[in-house]
């Protein structure tokens, strides 16, 4: 979606409707209804409301080239006592609906007290998109293929990089910290409270870095690590997986009577890897994914083993994030953030050695990775994240089983940044809001009161 969708409707709205009922002017913001400005919004949706916050393009000329931030807002139910910013990670994802999300969820208790604020970071959404639509180069086993998608991908990157490089490079963690304290600056607020999921982690990493002052409370939800490189993240996220795989043989062998794979994870683990020898990709597959697909999964790849017809097609998984809730995702914003910040190899050759070192060593999920790929050719040079402890109240949430934010990297945040670390006892990525612990969450907001404590998560299914 273009910026021109949200603020051209804007402004005609503001001439032509001037006693909509929830519009509200206040610390010099316009606020109007969503769903009377922004095209696509749910046109039920009579609480949310929306408005336009400029920045400068580049904090380094303050006063040169503007751009719009379109920033949502849910006001508080009760006596209220603040406001909280929510992004639900990425990069590249739209935060305008997470205030419903949120006040939807069992994190809901937050709007009692706390406006929820949403945005869409620059470069996403209806703050100033850049739209660079691109193949994204899918992993494939032959090398000669891959490079040929690394090379179409690399150059279309480099003609949206050319389309506007002054915009590109300020696609970064730090500057959009930045637009987060003039959103505050615009709501009037002294102090604001922050709730990040995934990306979102470090982003709010990096504005308590840089605004520790101005930060009342901070919850990070799927913490990333605080030293960043899409090297490391495949790294991490592969080791995950296949220590997955191994949690998942072993879940096998306690239903053998079920199964007939194997009494024991070594013994499972070897009969599922001669499956995945004789029927390739479409077994490997089945091998490494969420708890909650178990059942299903076992049941086909026994169905595969005997001859028989197999389940028809794979389940589908909850997906990462907000589900259930329209997204803007810009993907040339996510790639623009990564490869801006990571100090990975830019070279093809360098990275295909990487995915075959990452097999070697981790035959089930080690040719996951995905996101070292999408900085061949990148060609801006790397700013890499730099985070520094704060006094502000801090809560972590890590999930203890979960590949896409291993919860190594939420101990390693915390040993960087501070705060206490709530575990969650799920595979489940940003699920906190989700169930019935969020509590915790509302808790936190409230009082401060920090929690070390471990919260179950869904069970993991029987058979």
């Amino acid at each position: 979606m273009s910026i021109t969708r949200f603020a051209v409707p804007l402004l005609a709205a503001a001439a032509l409707l001037p006693a909509v009922p929830a519009v509200a002017v206040a610390d010099g913001l316009s606020w109007q209804l969503c769903a009377t400005v922004a095209q696509g919004w749910d046109p039920g949706d009579h609480r949310t409301e929306c408005t336009l916050v400029p920045v400068p393009l580049d904090y380094a000329d303050p006063d040169g080239r503007k751009i719009d931030i379109a920033v949502s807002r849910i006001r508080a139910t009760g006596t209220r006592t603040g406001a909280i910013l929510l992004n639900p990670g990425g990069p590249g994802q739209s935060g305008l609906t997470m205030p419903g999300s949120i006040a939807d969820s069992h994190a809901g208790g937050l709007g009692v007290h706390h406006d929820l604020v949403g945005f869409d970071p620059r470069g996403v959404g209806y703050s100033a998109d850049l739209p660079c639509p691109a193949e994204f180069p899918e992993p494939s086993t032959d090398k000669e293929k891959a490079r040929e998608a690394a090379e179409r991908f690399a150059e279309a990157n480099r003609k949206c990089v050319d389309a506007d490089p002054a915009f590109v490079r300020n696609l970064t963690t730090p500057t959009i910290a930045r637009d987060l304290d003039r959103i505050r600056v615009a709501l009037g607020e002294d102090k604001i409270g922050y709730y990040g999921v995934s990306w979102g982690t470090a982003l709010g990493a990096q504005y308590r870095s840089l605004f520790d002052d101005h930060v009342d409370k901070m919850l990070l939800d799927s913490v990333m690590p605080p030293d960043f490189s899409v090297t490391a993240m495949d790294d991490g996220q592969a080791t995950a997986g296949e220590n997955t795989f191994h949690e998942f043989a072993a879940w096998i062998a306690r239903y053998d009577a079920i199964y007939r794979f194997g009494t024991t994870e070594p013994a499972v683990a070897k009969a599922l890897l001669g499956l995945r020898d004789e029927y390739g990709e479409s077994v490997n597959g089945m091998l490494a994914d969420p708890r909650r697909e178990w059942a299903g999964l076992a049941k086909q790849l026994a169905a595969i083993r005997d001859g028989g017809t197999p389940v028809a097609g794979k389940p589908t998984t909850g997906g990462l994030g907000w589900d259930g809730e329209p997204h803007a995702f810009n993907h040339f914003q996510q790639t623009a953030l990564l490869c801006n910040e990571s100090p990975s190899p830019r070279d093809f050759e360098t990275v295909w050695q990487h995915r075959l070192d990452r097999i070697q060593r981790l035959p089930v999920a080690g040719g996951y990775g995905f996101y070292e790929q999408l900085c061949i050719g990148w060609p801006l040079a790397a700013r890499p994240w730099s985070f520094e402890n704060g006094t502000s109240p801090l809560q972590l949430v890590g999930h203890l089983y979960e590949p896409v934010t291993p919860i190594g990297w939420a101990l390693a945040m915390q040993r960087r940044i501070g705060g206490a670390l709530m575990t969650v006892e799920d595979d489940v990525h940003g699920s906190l809001s989700s169930l019935p612990c969020a509590d915790a969450v509302v808790t936190f907001f409230d009082t401060g009161r920090t929690t070390s404590a471990s919260c179950p998560g869904a069970p993991v299914p029987g058979p």
